[in-house]
């Protein structure tokens, strides 16, 4: 017998009899139960060295000790003045690259003076119109030096577009231009619902962009494929690696369908997952998670490259874990998810500040997200360390656990010919639903636990000076546009429009299209709306 075994049967034994076990605590983000013990009897697999295959133990075999992950705060609210005040301001404070957050009718492909979209400009994010709005975003930050995280994705190919010739005017050649942009809209289907087009022709221009910038902007990343947002629609861990990687394995298949060889774009490939509270979990799943993407690009695609096998990822807190009561117990919930991330091995890093469960953020909390990075960094001391974690019995039993569930969802989805017809087929929509009904369900019962909303409530809980974005920026927007539009050339941004229509009934690559109907000053809605008229929109299927 064991040790393991003979703790379980004698001391785990008696403890018992004397104080029983509330069980149902003790369980991971899917309902799986959390073992008594972790311990020699459940030895860790060879799991290998940092920055060697399957990568287990990080892409970098120094991680932390050669270089800090990126402190990329995610900003956005108002007008592009607005914002590109707040970024000057986060520089100042020592983040070390731009996330931008883009309000709902520019996710939409709507502009500011759409009847469409009252109400709704610059709310949660930045309103762009035109590429006269994106040069006002990054006035005064070079885009040479400062990498650029756009959250876009339905329209990312049109944002990327303005992105370029901005960083053309300031002299920027497009091959220095760093960053990355989402262009992940499979999750969106499933999870957030900013989609536009059908899938297909979606994949089309997911692609387009692929291609485009293999040859014209090599450093930039062409797509961020995103677990973040399944995550806070409500699914379990292992479905977050799960859903993530399958999108991933149907971009990799499109692209390579269009004609790219997998070891020329497959570098350039990023991840974005959320950081979560369980914080074994958590670092278990980005370990998991890196392991079995190595594999599927080696095993499945034939990768070559190391590069194209490793699985580069952003992490963001989790705003689905921010309350409203009491809010400053948010500050201890990020710290927590924050650092679960660097534990974990993430690239990159975006805190979330600890009042955004009522409003956007204020500077104050937006400076205090981005210390709470820069105090794991300087003063943990676990920077200093190469998979701090790696070996531990528990660490590595969850890694395991959760690399086989996520495998076996893999594995339906490929039944159900890929994700893009499991999506059709409402299959990850009805996963993601079904994990959120059971957690609320154990949240109102009283099995899951949150301090200050089902336990350790407070009376006296005192609310924080909350953002508030001025309702006559949307008019300010509006008078741009208008302005915009007078003042163009009316005939160039007509042709280079009707180009795009004609391309887009064929095989072309769109980006280089997009480009010049940006230049000809042609608006996001218009350059949206014209591919709709090809294309159609998307009507979603009811899941039940």
């Amino acid at each position: 017998m064991g040790e393991t075994e003979r703790w379980r049967e004698t001391t785990l034994a008696r403890a018992v009899a004397r104080h029983p076990l509330r069980r149902e605590r003790f369980v991971r983000s899917g309902g799986e139960p959390v073992a008594d013990l972790y311990g020699p009897e459940d030895p860790p697999p060879d799991i290998g060295l940092p920055g060697e295959f399957p990568f287990t133990r990080g892409v970098q075999p120094t991680m932390y000790r050669g270089r800090l992950w990126t402190m990329r705060q995610y900003a956005g609210f108002g007008t592009a003045r607005e914002s590109n005040a707040r970024y000057r301001y986060l520089i100042e404070q020592g983040t070390t690259g731009l996330s931008v957050a883009f309000d709902l009718p520019t996710q939409m492909g709507l502009d500011s003076d759409d009847d469409r979209a009252a109400g709704e400009v610059g709310r949660v994010g930045v309103a762009i119109d035109s590429v006269e709005d994106m040069r006002v975003l990054f006035d005064g930050i070079p885009l040479d030096r400062v990498s650029v995280s756009m959250t876009i994705n339905s329209t990312a190919a049109v944002l990327l577009a303005m992105l370029l010739v901005v960083a053309e005017e300031q002299g920027v050649p497009w091959s220095a231009v760093r960053g990355t942009i989402q262009n992940d809209v499979l999750k969106e289907y499933m999870a957030r619902g900013t989609y536009i087009y059908p899938p297909r022709p979606s994949m089309r221009l997911i692609t387009d962009v692929m291609a485009f910038c293999k040859d014209e902007a090599p450093r930039f990343n062409t797509i961020s494929i995103s677990g973040y947002h399944i995550r806070e629609a409500g699914c379990t861990a292992a479905q977050e690696i799960a859903f993530t990687l399958a999108d991933g394995i149907a971009y990799v298949e499109a692209a390579t369908a269009a004609g790219l060889a997998v070891d020329d774009f497959a570098p350039r490939l990023s991840f974005f997952f959320n950081a979560h509270n369980d914080f074994i979990e958590e670092v278990a799943k980005f370990r998991a998670a890196r392991r079995l993407w190595a594999r599927i690009m080696r095993d499945r695609f034939g990768a070559k490259k190391p590069r194209s096998m490793m699985l580069r990822f952003h992490t963001q807190t989790a705003g689905s874990t921010l309350t409203a009561q009491q809010p400053l117990n948010n500050v201890v919930r990020v710290a927590i998810q924050a650092l679960a991330a660097v534990m974990g091995g993430t690239q990159s890093l975006h805190t979330n500040a600890f009042d955004e469960a009522l409003a956007l953020p204020t500077e104050q909390s937006a400076r205090l997200a981005l210390r709470t990075q820069q105090v794991i960094a300087a003063e943990s001391g676990v920077a200093s360390y190469v998979d701090p974690l790696g070996g531990s019995w528990a660490v590595e039993a969850v890694t395991d656990e959760l690399e086989a569930e996520a495998r076996r969802l893999i594995g339906e989805i490929d039944e159900m010919g890929g994700m893009v017809a499991a999506i059709e087929r409402g299959f990850p929509q009805r996963e993601i639903q079904n994990a959120a009904y059971r957690a609320q369900v154990e949240l109102e019962r009283g099995e899951r636990e949150v301090v200050g909303v089902n336990v350790h409530l407070a009376e006296d809980d005192a609310q924080p000076e909350l953002a508030r974005v001025d309702p006559a920026l949307e008019a300010e927007q509006r008078r741009a546009l208008a302005e915009l539009r007078a003042s163009r050339d009316e005939g160039a941004a007509r042709r280079a429009l009707a180009a795009l229509r004609a391309a887009a009934s064929g095989e072309a690559n769109l980006v280089p299209l997009i480009v010049d109907a940006v230049r000809a000053r042609a608006t996001l809605g218009e350059i949206a709306g014209t591919l709709r008229e090809v294309w159609g929109v998307y009507e979603e299927r009811v899941v039940i």
